[in-house]
């Protein structure tokens, strides 16, 4: 990669290449009858302001799949650096014992989130598209818990880290 040949894309490519794509790492959660849900994600993206509304991508065979595609509802937290360890451990852990670890609390409309993550927005999917081997949710933010001065957890190249900017020391 990296000598200026284009080449046919093939998976193995493909993810070489998007791993060169930086994402605040999100834990996307939900509550289908009383039972919390959830997954890490880093297929997530702002679509709009007004309204204000955001994407994420579930693979139709994740655990977490089924319970927002039913619930309608979802909630995404942008993790804070000092949550990697957080990140980490909840991804390693079967269903509801994935909100074992971290300080889980539940918002409007029971969706569980973690008070001191960066932000979190609670969500209503307003459309889906299936692509691929995934779902496509756009889901309109119906409210939203944020602190800029922390800092956010990012993933690129397989990775978690911070972020410097340009000309920081």
């Amino acid at each position: 990669m990296g000598s200026g040949v284009i080449a046919a894309v093939d998976s193995a490519g493909f993810k070489v290449a998007m791993r060169q794509l930086a994402a605040t790492v999100t834990l996307v959660t939900t509550c289908e009858d009383g039972a919390w849900h959830g997954m890490p994600a880093t297929a997530v993206t702002s679509v709009s302001v007004e309204p204000p509304s955001v994407l994420v991508c579930v693979n139709r065979s994740a655990s977490m799949h089924g319970p927002v595609t039913r619930s309608r509802k979802l909630c995404v937290n942008l993790l804070a650096i000092q949550q990697a360890d957080l990140c980490s451990d909840f991804g390693a852990r079967p269903g509801t014992q994935r909100f074992g670890v971290g300080t889980w609390q539940a918002g409007p409309d029971g969706l569980p989130y973690i008070a001191e993550a960066a932000a979190c927005l609670f969500c209503t999917v307003y459309d889906t598209f299936d692509y691929g081997t995934h779902t496509i949710f756009i889901a309109k933010v119906e409210h939203v818990l944020a602190d800029a001065t922390i800092e956010p957890l990012v993933y690129l190249a397989g990775q978690m880290g911070g972020f410097r900017p340009l000309g920081s020391a």
